[in-house]
């Protein structure tokens, strides 16, 4: 892998998650944004098109989903995502429509970090409770 997506991706494993109230991780789920695809930053205006689009796309599956903030770990940077009650199979076409390099998936409380366009180097990241930042309120995503 060259050196920008390696960057990428250690950006992804030390992300945190913004919810709301607790999610819980009893049944396996992914994570997915709409966001940047293939890492690009797109215009605020783009990026809320495609994850509208998305939306639209998990409402068909017809599986519950909520949606969580994926943000570094000192909250520089925020995307909107969705956690999404769907197999990897599913998360994976998913993720790939929407041009992400990866995706998380939650399979009995442990968060592991997903490649979609390059590698296969599923990786462990550790207990999902451990990445959650409980708030009052999700914040508005203005990038």
């Amino acid at each position: 892998m060259d050196d920008v997506f390696e960057q990428l991706w250690q950006h992804y494993l030390d992300s945190c998650f913004l919810l709301s109230q607790p999610l819980s991780s009893s049944s396996p789920f992914a994570i997915i944004t709409a966001y940047n695809p293939l890492g690009q930053v797109l215009e605020p205006c783009q990026n809320r098109l495609r994850d509208r689009a998305l939306q639209c796309d998990i409402e068909q599956l017809r599986v519950p989903y909520r949606m969580i903030i994926g943000a570094a770990a000192d909250l520089s940077h925020m995307e909107k995502s969705w956690a999404l009650f769907v197999s990897k199979t599913q998360a994976t076409a998913l993720a790939k429509k929407y041009q992400q390099n990866a995706f998380y998936y939650v399979d009995a409380g442990v968060l592991s970090l997903i490649p979609c366009l390059a590698g296969d180097r599923q990786q462990v990241i550790g207990d999902f409770s451990q990445h959650v930042r409980v708030v009052s309120e999700l914040p508005e995503i203005c990038d």
